[in-house]
């Protein structure tokens, strides 16, 4: 069993309510279409073969977003048929800014997926707008309505399926928006801290674990890593005490290199990347006892979830011309 090793400090402060810029966001569009954007999917993917001994099935992309320099994929989550995902964005040359954070839902039966701008709404003199979020969104948990992504250091970002909006073909905020059609507006934040003298828990990918959110640090080099939980309410929204803290509690390290994590019956499974070059690795145990399934997934892992009624675990992969949503049974990790 994983033993706690204590919350050493850490802190989560639940910030802004930003339900007042929604609202006002959905009057100005064509209003909110939650869930239905589900039936507005306009790219293709495909069925794929990709590398990896523990890959089961996998998906990719159209050729576009298959060599795309700009957008990353990082986070994923599953909801039935449905994968989630999020990418940042990297600045280009002559970007006059980040485009921040999508969010992409591929739907697994017919291939087809569409991306949607996450989005920070503001409401200034009673005029709403639209910002880019500009974190890595390094992990993806979809609990209930709630889709939260991690921002490192800052801790995460919430944003409600429901608040999910269409913009019209001559909206002013299209352009504000890239030109998509489709922007989710975060609608709270959680913010990291810690008391004095300790180290900030940094957010790097999200996981759930039942009733829990499971939270990891990347860290670069052989460097171990904490793992941690948060407590989530029945309506998926972080349990918080009398003065709107949530406070993680930290339950061990991992080897250095991760980039997702899930804790399925006290067993935790861990990918790691090396490179471009080089397939990843799933390592399973507990903190303090990890194996490592070599070559396990394709080059560049990056977020882990895991569906129990398929007991599979499920992973996307980042790098151009090697972009795959991956899934592996549990049994042929353990």
């Amino acid at each position: 069993m994983t033993r706690p090793v204590g919350s050493a400090g850490l802190r989560l402060q639940h910030q802004s309510d930003r339900t007042a810029a929604i609202d006002a966001l959905a009057d100005l569009t064509d209003g909110r279409v939650g869930a239905g954007v589900l039936d507005d999917l306009n790219r293709r993917g495909s069925r794929a073969w990709a590398p990896g001994r523990a890959v089961d099935r996998a998906w990719t992309f159209d050729a576009a977003d298959r060599r795309d320099l700009r957008w990353w994929p990082q986070g994923v989550s599953v909801r039935g048929a449905v994968v989630a995902l999020t990418w940042y964005a990297k600045q280009l040359p002559g970007d006059h800014g980040s485009q921040g954070v999508r969010i992409t839902f591929f739907d697994l039966a017919s291939c087809r997926y569409r991306h949607v701008l996450l989005v920070r709404p503001t409401l200034t003199d009673g005029a709403p707008g639209i910002e880019p979020l500009t974190v890595h969104a390094g992990g993806l948990v979809w609990s209930g309505d709630h889709l939260h992504v991690a921002a490192t250091g800052k801790g995460f970002h919430t944003a409600r399926l429901s608040d999910l909006t269409r913009l019209r073909d001559d909206d002013p905020l299209r352009t504000d928006a890239f030109d998509y059609r489709y922007v989710l507006p975060v609608s709270s934040s959680y913010r990291a801290s810690v008391d004095d003298g300790g180290e900030r828990l940094r957010y790097s990918f999200l996981s759930s674990d039942g009733d829990d959110l499971v939270v990891g640090e990347y860290a670069a080099g052989e460097a171990s890593r904490r793992l941690a939980r948060i407590a989530l309410q029945p309506d998926g929204l972080p349990a918080t005490d009398a003065s709107g803290y949530a406070v993680p509690e930290v339950l061990g390290e991992g080897p250095g290199h991760m980039q997702g994590a899930v804790r399925v019956d006290e067993r935790w499974y861990v990918t790691t990347s090396h490179g471009r070059s080089r397939l990843g690795s799933v390592w399973t145990g507990a903190p303090g006892d990890f194996s490592r399934r070599r070559w396990a997934t394709p080059m560049g892992p990056e977020d882990l979830t895991y569906v129990p009624e398929t007991e599979t675990l499920w992973t996307v992969t980042e790098h151009p011309w090697a972009r795959w949503i991956c899934a592996m049974g549990r049994a042929a990790l353990d």
